[in-house]
């Protein structure tokens, strides 16, 4: 059993693709750090939250184990290390966000010029991963019987040196896969930063802490890509603007002093608001039309 603690642990990539984002979204929630001299751990100055600094891959063993109570990881690893876990361990670790940075596709890829249908084609081939849990969980649901060659790194070059027939690895542009004369032809799965936490239910001020850590990371989120819309029009117009608008809540409408045909309306958008859209509305009818980020919102 975890014994009773009354600081949380949050454990993050040292240095990496997610570091700097995962850094910069706990600021968000108004989280602030000390760091300690060797720049593994940042006590929390503001909140009994601490920080953990360790390589990505040891992230979900580390919740299992008890040393920490959350971390920030991508997908990919998760299911990786979670696969890699005892079956009764697996459950130990779950994710409870997807947190919208760091997106990318676990896919297979095959040397330029190399035939490909279907992906029954891969049968008998040898395939190069760094995930070879994933690929061998994906294979076996799709019906493929294909050799996983497991490398820890350097994945794609292997076709080209007869280590491997295809590979197995990460995607975001593509351009990796293009300088190393490769074509990718099926998706594995899709990937992004997560937020991975312990199953465990803590009765000591953890419990707190994690339920107040995700209120106001579901707040952060709800409105990284929204927008305060506010603008006038007359009350003649309003149904016309107010179509026009994109998605969120119900619009605020208010009376304007001294002009009884005319409204104030103030409407949070989710998502973002392109000049093309924010020219139709003017068309329509909206005058003073502003567009502000949101910053912070609880509902």
């Amino acid at each position: 059993m975890t014994a009773p603690r009354d600081r949380l642990r949050i454990a993050v990539q040292k240095s990496g693709r997610l570091s700097e984002s995962s850094l910069a979204l706990l600021g968000q929630c108004g989280l602030a750090f000390r760091q300690s001299r060797d720049k593994l751990f940042c006590f929390g100055e503001n909140l009994p939250i601490d920080l953990l600094l360790v390589r990505d891959d040891d992230i979900p063993g580390l919740i299992a184990d008890g040393v920490c109570e959350l971390g920030v990881v991508g997908r990919n690893v998760l299911l990786e290390r979670r696969l890699a876990l005892e079956p009764d361990a697996r459950d130990k670790v779950q994710e409870r966000r997807a947190l919208g940075f760091g997106r990318c596709r676990l896919a297979l890829a095959l040397p330029v010029g190399e035939p490909y249908e279907q992906l029954s084609d891969l049968a008998g081939r040898r395939i190069a991963t760094t995930y070879p849990k994933i690929l061998a969980q994906f294979l076996e649901r799709e019906g493929v019987a294909a050799q996983v060659v497991e490398l820890s790194g350097s994945v794609e070059i292997a076709p080209r040196i007869g280590t491997a027939d295809a590979i197995c690895d990460l995607v975001s542009s593509g351009a990796t896969l293009a300088a190393n004369q490769l074509r990718e032809v099926a998706p594995v799965m899709e990937s992004e930063a997560v937020l991975a936490a312990t199953a465990t239910h803590f009765a000591d001020p953890r419990g707190a802490l994690i339920d107040l850590l995700l209120r106001r990371l579901d707040g952060v989120l709800a409105v990284r890509e929204s927008k305060l819309v506010l603008l006038r029009t007359s009350r003649e117009r309003l149904a016309e603007v107010s179509r026009l608008l994109p998605g969120g809540p119900i619009p605020t409408i208010t009376s304007v002093d001294g002009h009884p045909d005319e409204v104030s309306l103030q409407a949070l958008c989710l998502g973002a608001i392109s000049w093309n859209q924010m020219e139709a509305m003017q068309r329509a009818g909206a005058r003073a039309l502003m567009v502000l980020p949101v910053e912070k919102m609880l509902a």
